[in-house]
């Protein structure tokens, strides 16, 4: 998965570029065929840093989750927690659209005292 980490109104360090990146690697867990995610954090107001990450997945649509708080890294946690939920309900979606169709092939068993 390709990730692009960009910033607006400053600057950020590389340390904190690889824990957000690390951090974003684990969204492979809730959808195996995720292609890019774009990480953008807005410094503008230093004590309440953004974030908005949008993940782009191989034949689904676009996820997209931003937030506002007072540290960065939990902008960044409250915001990959979003992306997760999002994650888990396409799955699901996808899941029930691929069993609905699907009829009970299984016959009833008979009792064997019915049989008699």
């Amino acid at each position: 998965m390709q990730i692009n980490i960009s910033t607006r109104h400053g600057n950020l360090g590389a340390q904190s570029q690889e824990k957000i990146t690390d951090k974003v690697m684990k969204l492979t867990r809730f959808h195996e065929r995720l292609t890019s995610t774009t990480v953008t954090i807005d410094l503008e107001n230093e004590e309440r840093p953004g974030v908005e990450i949008q993940v782009t997945a191989e034949k689904a649509r676009r996820f997209v989750a931003s937030n506002t708080s007072e540290s960065l890294m939990n902008s960044v946690d409250t915001v990959l927690h979003k992306l997760e939920q999002q994650l888990k309900k396409d799955k699901e979606k996808r899941s029930d659209h691929r069993n609905h169709g699907r009829r009970n092939d299984s016959a009833p068993e008979m009792d064997s005292e019915q049989s008699s």
